[in-house]
């Protein structure tokens, strides 16, 4: 067991958020931490990682566990290098190992008891090594920096020339190459794209340690999670499986909970009536006596699933636009000035027409937000934007710069609506839940979920045709996300969103536009439809390159000298065997480094990792010369 609350209580001012929570976190457990906004996930990941006291209860930690604990909006030193931030995370096992080269010099010179107590520190931090995964950083290091994007970056350039989603992502890649005992991630799928999202969920259902996550990415729970713990109401409830798996489990438990508590209520309520009925016989005394013995014992059930507040949203409108709401033709959009010049997409040419409801999907960076910008006519492009007749468009914005941080909720509203009175904008408001003195806060006080709410809040008043949204869910929890995704499928306008969140690019688009710098294509369906033709769509490629190198390597074999193309061919083919001979006995050595004997003779560990490293030159210095024969 990694770490253990029992009966946890937290409580902030008058107002208890935590209530006797038990949990239990083992070793390869991936749980997915659920809540809605304001619920108390974030206050107990930092109960389990130490970082905030409790008022009851109790923790325990396995000795030296070591927890990484990736926090939304991760500060990273912006005056250092990306190399530096990757350093500072392998702090320890850099320090271990220099510290292990040190005593393994002193030990080839050291006798007697001075070589003992050299071997027990060694020992010592080899096991600390070990536990770090050490031999394997150098390797973690590529794996991850690739897998979220950072292949090409020179890590020698600052933090502070990455924009703010790549600090996310690079604050996220950071924590993995740790590699802690207990992973706690809040948020980590902000920022990535599809296929950073895929690759994270690979490495974390393959990671050794215990992972903890706060998400309201759906996919991505279905995807890593194990166990669903869900905090609702102060209380900590666990089920097996995943999101989907949850959803069924909840619904089934409180099924249940309900009948068992409708007849403790009608066992209660006979109890009371026989005790009204013949407290006044004294024949009966002894039968009345027990009954209200019975009742004073009775440990009275709480209500199942107690009433909690839904939103409800939509997106009424009046005027009914014409068929074709957006033509593009030959669009181009760049960023940048002079020799930074870069230009994001070119010759993109798109029709919308009336009802439709079309995402917006790509790698980060290719310009998706771009996009909407340019047919909002709020950055300059080259091609055309033509809107259709009695169109009106609402935007939302995801960095929410609409918004005035310094005014309150109602203010704000009521900036967009001076007509509306204090009634009509409340009501509203309390629609997406923003209610009582949460009006008055100011915008800058607001979470991101109130935040956003308070933005389509505003949509919802203008009464729009046209939805141009732009990453609407992402600060919204699960529950949020269904009542908008709920909102846009009945919604009979149209839509333009650019999303990442699976489960809303399932449900509500009818159309995924896929763009990428050199084209855009169109899927006529949901994001099942896109992934399932994007399998094919790469099988095809992959057989007409094959089929191409094919055809490539029969003309060059005409043209070659085919006695000196058979004497590289097979020089090839001998240093292929080299190389497999020689990784095979370099793995060899690395198990027998893992040998207890083997670990125990310093002298010999020594020599088999100085024979290890002439190996991986010469291994290297072959795959070089196979690269230059292929």
């Amino acid at each position: 067991m990694l770490v253990s609350l029992n009966n946890i209580c937290k409580s902030f001012l008058d107002k208890k958020v935590l209530n006797n929570i038990t949990l239990s976190v083992n070793d390869k457990d991936r749980i997915g931490l659920l809540g809605i906004n304001g619920v108390g996930k974030t206050t107990l990941l930092n109960i389990i990682s130490g970082k905030l006291d409790y008022d009851e209860g109790t923790v325990s930690r396995k000795p030296d566990l070591r927890i990484g604990y990736l926090k939304q909006n991760e500060a990273l030193n912006t005056s250092n290098t990306l190399q530096e931030e990757i350093n500072d995370s392998l702090k320890e096992v850099f320090e271990t190992r220099k510290i292990l080269e040190d005593i393994s010099a002193k030990m080839a010179v050291a006798t007697g008891e001075q070589l003992a107590e050299l071997s027990r520190l060694y020992d010592k931090y080899t096991n600390i090594y070990n536990a770090a995964d050490g031999y394997n950083a150098e390797v973690r290091i590529k794996t991850v920096l690739n897998g979220m994007g950072f292949a090409e970056f020179d890590l020698n350039s600052r933090v502070s020339v990455l924009s703010g989603g790549e600090k996310t992502r690079f604050a996220l890649a950071k924590i993995l190459v740790e590699n802690p005992n207990l992973l706690i991630l809040d948020e980590p799928t902000n920022h990535l794209d599809f296929s950073m999202l895929n690759w994270l969920e690979q490495y974390l259902s393959e990671y050794k340690g215990a992972v903890i996550t706060v998400s309201h990415d759906r996919y991505f729970l279905n995807a890593v999670a194990s166990d669903i713990c869900e905090i609702e109401n102060g209380e900590l409830v666990r089920y097996k499986g995943g999101y989907s798996s949850f959803l069924t489990q909840k619904e089934e438990r409180i099924k249940v909970l309900t009948k068992e508590y409708e007849k403790q209520q009608r066992e209660i309520a006979q109890l009371r009536d026989y005790v009204q009925k013949n407290l006044a016989k004294s024949s009966s005394i002894n039968s009345v006596g027990s009954r209200v013995k019975a009742l004073e014992k009775t440990e009275l059930a709480a209500k199942p699933n107690p009433t909690v507040k839904e939103l409800y949203i939509s997106f009424p409108f009046d005027i009914e636009p014409h068929k074709t709401i957006l033509e593009c033709k030959g669009l181009k959009l760049s960023v940048g000035t002079g020799i930074n010049k870069r230009t994001l997409f070119e010759n993109l040419d798109l029709t919308v027409s009336r009802g439709e409801k079309i995402a917006i999907v790509g790698k980060n960076g290719v310009g998706k937000s771009s996009f909407l910008k340019a047919i909002l006519k709020k950055t300059p492009y080259e091609g055309v934007v033509k809107w259709g007749g009695n169109v009106k468009i609402s935007y939302f914005d995801q960095e929410l710069t609409s918004l005035d941080l310094n005014m309150t909720v109602l203010e704000a509203v009521h900036r967009k609506f001076p007509t509306k009175t204090e009634y009509e904008i409340r009501s509203m408001l309390a629609r997406f839940l923003i209610e009582g003195e949460d009006v008055f806060k100011r915008i800058k006080e607001m979470s991101g979920a109130n935040r956003a709410k308070t933005a389509l809040c505003i949509i919802a008043f203008e009464r729009s045709n046209v939805l141009v949204l732009d990453e609407p869910t992402n600060h919204l929890d699960y529950k949020a996300k269904e009542a908008l995704e709920k909102a846009l499928r009945e919604y009979e306008g149209t839509v333009i969103a650019v999303s990442h969140d699976r489960y809303l690019l399932n449900s509500v688009p009818d159309k995924i536009v896929e763009m990428t710098p050199e084209e855009v294509v169109i899927y006529n369906g949901n994001y099942d439809y896109y992934k399932e033709h994007l399998k094919q769509t790469d099988t095809a490629k992959a057989y007409n390159n094959a089929e191409k190198s094919e055809n490539a390597a029969a003309y060059d074999e005409s043209r070659k000298n085919k006695a000196l193309d058979r004497k590289r061919r097979a020089k090839l083919l001998n240093t292929e065997k080299e190389i497999n001979a020689l990784q095979s006995e370099i793995n060899e050595l690395k198990m027998l480094c893992e040998d207890p004997e083997v670990s125990s003779d310093y002298q010999r560990l020594s020599d088999l990792l100085t024979e290890i490293g002439e190996k991986e030159a010469s291994l290297e210095d072959l795959e070089n010369l196979w690269l230059e024969l292929a």
